[in-house]
């Protein structure tokens, strides 16, 4: 594969997907002179926002509404972004052919020359990755984030970024096609049930993730939870253990086993870490996020930050002031003594465990959307105890209410307006009305976001 950004010119390159990352990659390989051709099975009409992006790029070649095989035998590199699954026949076909197929992330992180932290996992990976960079920020030091977040890797060398460490979230679609990706550093925070809608099996879900681990060596560190068992069992393997391994975890009783190799340890009101020499405490006293994940996520962030020289004065300012991020239990307003929170984020039945373990009883929870074939069984004990009210909505809502609908009052709902409404009209004082959907948004809505943003808009209308 090619490795200086002067290889592109003339290369004949076919992108898979006009998502955002495929805007990206356009006007990324446009600017390198390559020979750029997207291919997407939605229509012109429906990709007009995107298309809108590109205008002026007129030495793109479109082909819309479908693929064609005769165009990806023409190539000499398909790129798919990471939202296109990549088990379609066409691609086997041209792989037969001699084709060569990668993934925007493979592709891109070959030209990154500045280390490369890969932060992957279920859940948490934005909190993290931003978390991090706000500790390196404060203390003087240039990082860049992008990834599986709003913000696709190509930018980083599409706006030709000079940062001294690039944090990039990685999911699973990321890490399909990863060959010779070789991130510094990876933060591992958790893995659980999530996509089985793309993934055939838990256990193809799980080896899309180890592919992090592929091209690790003596310089690379590893940051673990040691409180996630799934994650620990990957730890075993031998690919691991070729580099440096730093555990996190809330477990009090693990604190001479992680002191004695480096690591974070919370107990009480306090962190504990040792990167270096020397044991270090970290107050989490006044700290905002809310929810034990949040420390565990703190403790990922806090390692990562002091990897790359964050100071020990900037990490506690952090601390003391890093709020929510949008979409990921992020307080929206109050109104009539009733507390409302957007989790759209939450896409999967472990990112709702999540947020339910941040609040006390009196839930109102707003779920559903598009059926990605998770069993939502494992939300029953929290939904008894804390759940009042579950508003069902969506692609899913049947399966969900067969699966949960017998643990507290359940409606199943048309609309998602109508599903604000009612959770709305059900709240009294002192409740809290909470979208935590446990489901993707792609049934109603493009993206996460705009369903989370939907929501606002919403409650921001109430009375």
């Amino acid at each position: 594969m090619w490795k200086e950004l002067s290889d592109l010119k003339d290369k004949k390159i076919l992108i898979v997907g006009l998502g955002k990352t495929g805007v990206s990659l356009a006007k990324f390989l446009t600017k390198y002179e390559a020979q750029v051709t997207v291919t997407d099975h939605k229509s012109k009409p429906e990709l007009s926002n995107q298309l809108d992006q590109l205008e002026g790029y007129t030495n793109i070649k479109f082909e819309l509404g479908s693929h064609s095989p005769k165009t990806f035998l023409s190539q000499d590199l398909v790129i798919l972004s990471p939202g296109v699954a990549p088990h379609l026949k066409i691609f086997e076909y041209a792989r037969q052919q001699g084709v060569k197929i990668t993934g925007e992330f493979e592709f891109v992180s070959a030209f990154i020359r500045e280390p490369i932290a890969a932060v992957t996992g279920t859940n948490g990976k934005t909190t993290i990755a931003r978390m991090t960079e706000a500790m390196l920020k404060e203390s003087g030091i240039d990082v860049w984030v992008g990834g599986s977040n709003e913000t696709p890797m190509t930018n980083y060398l599409l706006e030709e970024k000079k940062a001294k460490l690039v944090i990039a979230e990685v999911s699973g679609f990321m890490l399909e096609h990863c060959v010779d990706f070789n991130p510094s550093n990876i933060v591992f925070c958790n893995l659980a049930e999530n996509h089985l809608d793309r993934y055939r099996s838990m256990e193809e879900y799980v080896n899309a993730k180890r592919k992090v681990f592929k091209n690790t060596n003596q310089a690379t560190t590893s940051i673990l939870n040691a409180d996630d068992n799934a994650v620990v069992e990957l730890a075993r393997d031998p690919a691991v253990q070729r580099g440096r391994i730093f555990y996190f975890s809330r477990k009090p009783a693990l604190e001479p086993q992680i002191m004695n190799i480096g690591g974070a340890v919370n107990i009480g009101q306090e962190i504990r870490v040792r990167t270096g020499p020397e044991i270090e405490t970290f107050s989490i006293k006044d700290m905002k996020l809310k929810g034990k994940h949040s420390i565990e996520n703190l403790m990922a962030s806090l390692l990562l930050a002091r990897e790359y020289g964050a100071t020990k004065e900037a990490i506690q300012r952090v601390i003391e002031t890093f709020g929510t991020i949008k979409h990921r239990i992020e307080y929206v307003r109050k109104v009539g003594g009733v507390l409302f929170y957007n989790d759209s984020k939450a896409t999967n039945v472990h990112a709702v465990l999540r947020s339910l373990d941040c609040f006390d009883e009196n839930v109102i929870l707003i779920a559903g959307g598009k059926d990605t074939n998770l069993n939502y069984e494992p939300l029953r004990n929290v939904i008894r105890r804390k759940v009042k009210t579950l508003i069902l909505v969506g692609e899913a809502k049947e399966r969900i209410n067969r699966d949960l609908g017998d643990y507290c009052e359940t409606y199943l709902i048309g609309t998602f307006e109508e599903a604000v409404l009612i959770a709305y009209q059900k709240s009294r004082i002192g409740d809290v009305v909470l979208l935590s959907p446990a489901c993707s948004s792609f049934d109603m809505f493009d993206s996460y976001e705009e369903r989370g943003d939907y929501f606002k808009e919403i409650v921001k209308k109430f009375r």
